[in-house]
C-alpha cells in the first residue's frame, strides 16, 4: 500500500480552508492512488468547527482519505509532526483603517512561530505553500526560521492572480480560457503585482497580436487583475475564498505534475537574482516543474514597460522585507 501523505492546513475551519479540504481528501490533487492524512489546524476557540468538518469528511467516504487529525494552533510542533505538505492558509486579515505595514507586523510573529514549528517537526522535505496575506513576506519570515528545510520548498501563492489574468485575457479575446497559456505573475501578491501579457499566448499566438487593443492590455487588464480581490469583496460582501482555495490547489497540482511545454506556472519563490530581481526576497516568477523539482523559466521577454512594472513590485517587496527585518534571523 502507498504510504499516506500527511497534509497540514492552517486556518482549516475558515472559508478558504473549508473550500480546500474536501478536494485534498478526494484524490484530485495527489492522485487517486495516493492516500492522504489531513492535519487540521485551528485556533483553540474553533476546535468545535473542526469536529463538524471531520464529520463531513467522514460522510464523504473518500477512498483516498486515510485519516483526519485535529490540532490547536497553540501546539504547532505537534500539528506539523512528520507532515509532507503545509498549506498556511490562516492569517490575520487586514482590518478597516489598517495599513499594509500594520498587517505585516501583526502577522510576523505568527509566521515566525510557524517556521520554527515546521523546522522542528515536519518532514525534512516538507513543501510549504503560504496563502495567508501578505503571503510573500509571511513566507519569507517563516522560511527564515526554518533553516533545516530546503529553500526550494517554500512558495507563496500568486496562482490566483495567474488564473484571474488568464480569465480576463480569454474574455477580452472571446476565447475559452483553455486557449490562454504562459501568463506569468511577477513580484508581490498585492496591488503592485505585474500580470505579464507580453509573454502570454492565446491559441499559440502572442496575446498582444490577438488582442490589438494595447491600451487595454497596458491599463485596464493590469488594474483589473491587481484590484480583483477588492472588486469581489465590494460585490459579494466577503473575500474571494472559493477562488483562493482553487488557486492554492492549482499550485500544488502544478508543482507535483510536469508543466506542459510552452506554458508556465506562477508562484512566488526565493529569488536567485533571475531577471534582475534582488536575491533574498520571495517574488513571483514564471516557473516550470518536472513533477519533483521546479525552476525559473529563463528567456521571457522583458521590455521597458515590463521592467518598470517588475521594478515597482520588487521595490514594494523590499520595503516589506525591511519592515520586518528585526524578525529575520
Amino acid at each position: 500500500m502507498t504510504k499516506p501523505l500527511r497534509v497540514a492546513v492552517t486556518g482549516a475551519a475558515g472559508q478558504i480552508g473549508y473550500a480546500t479540504l474536501f478536494r485534498l481528501a478526494s484524490g484530485e490533487i495527489f492522485g487517486a492512488q495516493q492516500p492522504v492524512i489531513l492535519h487540521l489546524i485551528e485556533l483553540p476557540q474553533a476546535q468545535g468547527a473542526l469536529d463538524g468538518i471531520h464529520m463531513e469528511l467522514d460522510d464523504c467516504a473518500f477512498a483516498t482519505l486515510a485519516g483526519v487529525e485535529k490540532f490547536s494552533s497553540d501546539n504547532l510542533e505537534l500539528a506539523f509532526k512528520d507532515v509532507d505538505w503545509v498549506l498556511c492558509i490562516g492569517s490575520i486579515p487586514r482590518g478597516k483603517g489598517m495599513e499594509r505595514s500594520d498587517l505585516i507586523r501583526i502577522n510576523g510573529p505568527i509566521f515566525t512561530n510557524t517556521g520554527k514549528a515546521i523546522n522542528a517537526a515536519a518532514s525534512r522535505d516538507v513543501k510549504v505553500l503560504v496563502v495567508g496575506n501578505p503571503c510573500n513576506t509571511n513566507c519569507l519570515i517563516a522560511m527564515s526560521h526554518a533553516p533545516d528545510i530546503p529553500r526550494a520548498n517554500w512558495f507563496a501563492m500568486t496562482r490566483l492572480d495567474q488564473n484571474r489574468a488568464a480569465s480576463q485575457l480569454a474574455i477580452k479575446a472571446q476565447r475559452p480560457v483553455a486557449a490562454v497559456q504562459n501568463v506569468a505573475i511577477w513580484g508581490n501578491h498585492s496591488a503592485t503585482q505585474y500580470p505579464d501579457f507580453m509573454n502570454a499566448k492565446i491559441d499559440g499566438q502572442p496575446a498582444s497580436q490577438v488582442i490589438t487593443d494595447h491600451e487595454w492590455l497596458k491599463s485596464t487588464f493590469i488594474s483589473t487583475v491587481q484590484q480583483r480581490g477588492a472588486a469581489v469583496i465590494a460585490a459579494r460582501g466577503a473575500s474571494s475564498a472559493a477562488s483562493a482555495a482553487n488557486a492554492a490547489l492549482d499550485t500544488v497540482k502544478s508543482l507535483v505534475n510536469p508543466t506542459p511545454a510552452g506554458t508556465c506556472i506562477s508562484a512566488a519563490v526565493l529569488s536567485d537574482g533571475s531577471y534582475g530581481v534582488e536575491e533574498g526576497i520571495i517574488s513571483g516568477f514564471p516557473l516550470s516543474s518536472d513533477g519533483k523539482n521546479w525552476k525559473i523559466i529563463q528567456g521571457f521577454q522583458v521590455d521597458e514597460f515590463s521592467r518598470s512594472k517588475i521594478d515597482a513590485t520588487i521595490n514594494e517587496l523590499k520595503t516589506e522585507r525591511d519592515t520586518v527585518k528585526d524578525l529575520l534571523p
